[in-house]
């Protein structure tokens, strides 16, 4: 098939004036320089190693292209990157150049500032912490947490070694026992609060509050006195028949309890006839405390 130059021509000639206009629009555009804050990334961290500073989040850059492509630049078009791979324990100094400066085609970087970033590195390490759980708030009235128990009791953080031997404990999420009257558990998320420090592996850990009621006080009036170990012939009158007993425990426990509950005595092993003071001994349910026995001693009388 034979070639026709002048097939087409008028397509030909406009696609010749396209390119034209496009070109003395492209070539009639300024070139300009902008100030630029750009994000900063971190390459190529050797293994066994850890940053001890927190290096700068950006830098700033100063860049050169026409009008129109600055103008349509969005932020992370630009980003600083810096070669780590260098790094070794110690303080240490990285050059930052135009050419580990990444942006769009036609964009040139004509400054960096700073030009030369300083960090320390440390060898890494890792050690077991224990987790203690952050807990907020406060219980009902008449309740109190008893005990805060942590399933796992620690886990392994990682980060550099001497950061690392300052942290005494992994931190986690609140847990709230705000107005609570029965035990609170929950499964919550592990974490550090150091900067440089992490886990070495991410995790939750579950939560037990154990929370008991306090122990109220309460007087229970009447409480009969028996006689133990009376010699045999002999009789005996106490004086007086019933004390009074104060007594301290859980709620539940004291609260429904009467005078029959308790094993208040005298004990009148080997007394020969006669006139004496006796201490009361009292017996009390189990988890209950005795504070005081009124009167604490009496009269016993054997014949």
């Amino acid at each position: 098939m034979m070639y026709h130059p002048f097939r087409h021509l008028g397509l030909k000639a406009l696609s010749v004036a396209i390119a034209v206009l496009l070109w003395l629009s492209v070539s009639g555009e300024q070139i300009v320089e902008r100030s630029l804050r750009v994000p900063l990334e971190l390459q190529n961290i050797p293994d066994k190693l850890d940053l001890v500073d927190i290096p700068p989040a950006t830098v700033d850059v100063r860049v050169r292209g026409t009008s129109g492509l600055l103008s349509h630049l969005a932020p992370g078009d630009i980003v600083a990157v810096l070669d780590l791979s260098a790094a070794r324990a110690g303080r240490r100094l990285f050059p930052l150049t135009p050419d580990r400066v990444h942006g769009p085609s036609g964009v040139d970087v004509a400054q960096i500032s700073p030009s030369t970033i300083g960090l320390e590195f440390e060898r890494s390490a890792t050690r077991g912490v224990r987790v203690v759980p952050a807990i907020e708030g406060q219980p009902a009235p008449g309740y109190e947490i008893e005990s805060v128990t942590c399933q796992p009791a620690s886990a392994d953080v990682a980060g550099p070694d001497t950061v690392l031997r300052l942290l005494n404990r992994v931190i986690t999420e609140p847990v709230s026992v705000a107005g609570a009257t029965a035990s609170v558990h929950e499964t919550v998320t592990m974490g550090v609060a150091v900067a440089g420090l992490r886990l070495k592996t991410p995790g939750k850990a579950a939560v037990t509050v154990t929370i008991r009621a306090l122990p109220i006080e309460r007087a229970i009036r009447g409480v009969p006195i028996r006689q133990r170990n009376l010699p045999a012939g002999r009789t005996a009158q106490v004086t007086p028949a019933e004390v009074t007993v104060q007594v301290k425990g859980p709620r539940e426990i004291v609260e429904p309890l009467g005078s029959e509950a308790f094993g208040a005595f005298v004990d009148l092993a080997g007394l020969a006839p006669g006139r004496y003071n006796l201490q009361v001994h009292v017996e009390p349910p189990q988890r209950v405390e005795i504070l005081h026995v009124e009167p604490a001693t009496l009269v016993a009388r054997i014949k």
